[in-house]
């Protein structure tokens, strides 16, 4: 039994540091070396973005791009009055009211500062976009 076991002890003590060696080379021929060529990984991100099909805006999102342009070209008061308008006309859009409002809120403040945009809060949407202002200030 004694030879044995030493018979057993000699044959790993020989080829567990063999297959050490092997398995440690193997790990590192893995290893990415040079750093990925980023301008093809962005050329392949790129061309498959654009051969995806664009999905449709929703409504609240079409809304929110148009108020974010008026507010832009004229003021944020001309903004939430369309704001206010659109969900009377479209009860639908109530629900999206308040993110629409603090989107604008952010908006002024990026545009007019947070005092001036201060100026043009009203009570549309239980005042998000005063809550919009005071939270991008």
């Amino acid at each position: 039994m004694t030879h044995t076991a030493r018979r057993i002890g000699r044959t790993l003590a020989f080829v567990l540091p063999v297959v050490m060696v092997l398995s440690g080379t193997l790990a590192v021929t893995r290893v990415p070396w040079s750093a990925p060529n980023t301008d093809t990984q962005l050329l392949t991100t790129a061309s498959a973005t654009v051969s995806q099909k664009a999905k449709p805006l929703a409504p609240q999102d079409i809304l929110r791009e148009k108020l974010l342009v008026e507010l832009k070209e004229k003021d944020p008061g001309v903004a939430l009055t369309g704001l206010q308008r659109a969900v009377e006309q479209k009860p639908s859009l109530a629900r999206h009211c308040m993110s629409i409002a603090k989107a604008l809120g952010k908006a002024a403040v990026e545009q007019y500062g947070p005092t001036r945009a201060h100026r043009f809060s009203r009570p549309v949407c239980d005042t998000s976009f005063a809550s919009g202002v005071a939270q991008f200030s």
